[in-house]
């Protein structure tokens, strides 16, 4: 802890204010999905715990409003505070898993490609060209309208999507990497190549894949809010910000405004904090800018 204190990393973070802002933003919603259950007295959906009398009820500064319900109810009388924490929980934990998944995946085919290149290189990245040359969500609309609802069929559809901006960004660090003197060395030493790429390519081509994977995460937390949004992402059993955009969205002409709003709100935040703390990391990994 003390190095990292008197590390450049701490010292230049210290004097970025959007490093700082985006910090504390993800930091928050650490807390959030951490411990959200515990911030909140009703389990929104626990059926028992739900009265239609409170339906619709506006946030508690509003004519109208009840103070144990801060940013109002939903149709179902469920505390819409209530709501967002638990679907901030469930939004931020698909955008974290689909990350790691796709980071996992690309890297793994895009070390091949570079690594050996040949025919194995040229099908990894035809493959990737074609997947690149359709939108994002076209492709995850179709993989989700083929293989139908869920948290899982949604981290499958957000891993087909993201895995091909690794793979690509490691090649390219690859190819680069083979060619120096260092890895030269290893073979001459008689190391494998699974050794020579988990040991000394691997460690070297990781600096950009940082900055990727935190600015992917808030991606994947809008293309997901997109898919529920649309009715083809997370069931209602386990509802993310977007099914609850929508939920709102129904009623979002009859004055009901804040069934929608703060959800929206809060993946604006979500994603505003995100983007914040990642250019401060692409700025400082950037050795280009150094």
């Amino acid at each position: 802890m003390q190095a990292f204190l008197a590390s450049q990393f701490f010292f230049n973070w210290r004097r970025n204010l959007s490093a700082i802002i985006g910090s504390v933003i993800i930091a928050i919603f650490i807390v959030i999905v951490a411990f959200g259950p515990l911030m909140v007295a009703q389990d929104p959906y626990d059926l028992t715990q739900l009265n239609l009398l409170d339906s619709y009820k506006p946030p508690a500064w509003l004519p109208g409003g009840d103070p144990r319900y801060l940013l109002g109810t939903d149709g179902q009388g469920r505390d819409v505070l209530a709501s967002i924490i638990y679907g901030t929980r469930v939004s931020a934990m698909i955008g974290i898993a689909a990350m790691l998944c796709s980071c996992l995946i690309g890297t793994s085919l895009g070390l091949l490609a570079g690594f050996y290149g040949g025919r194995l290189d040229a099908i990894i990245m035809r493959i990737a060209d074609l997947q690149l040359s359709f939108p994002s969500m076209l492709i995850a609309l179709f993989l989700m309208s083929a293989v139908g609802t869920g948290v899982d069929k949604v981290l499958i559809a957000l891993t087909a999507v993201g895995w091909v901006v690794y793979a690509r960004t490691v090649r390219g660090s690859t190819l680069g990497e083979i060619e120096k003197e260092y890895v030269q060395a290893a073979r001459v030493a008689g190391l494998t190549n699974a050794k020579i790429i988990r040991r000394h390519v691997l460690p070297n081509v990781l600096t950009p894949l940082i900055v990727i994977a935190t600015v992917q995460v808030g991606t994947f937390i809008l293309i997901e809010a997109s898919l529920s949004f649309l009715g083809v992402g997370v069931p209602i059993t386990q509802p993310s910000l977007g099914l609850l955009i929508k939920n709102g969205f129904d009623v979002l002409f009859s004055g009901l405004w804040w069934t929608s709003v703060f959800p929206g709100l809060m993946i604006m935040a979500m994603v505003f904090g995100i983007n914040l703390f990642g250019d401060f990391l692409r700025d400082e990994l950037n050795p280009r800018l150094k």
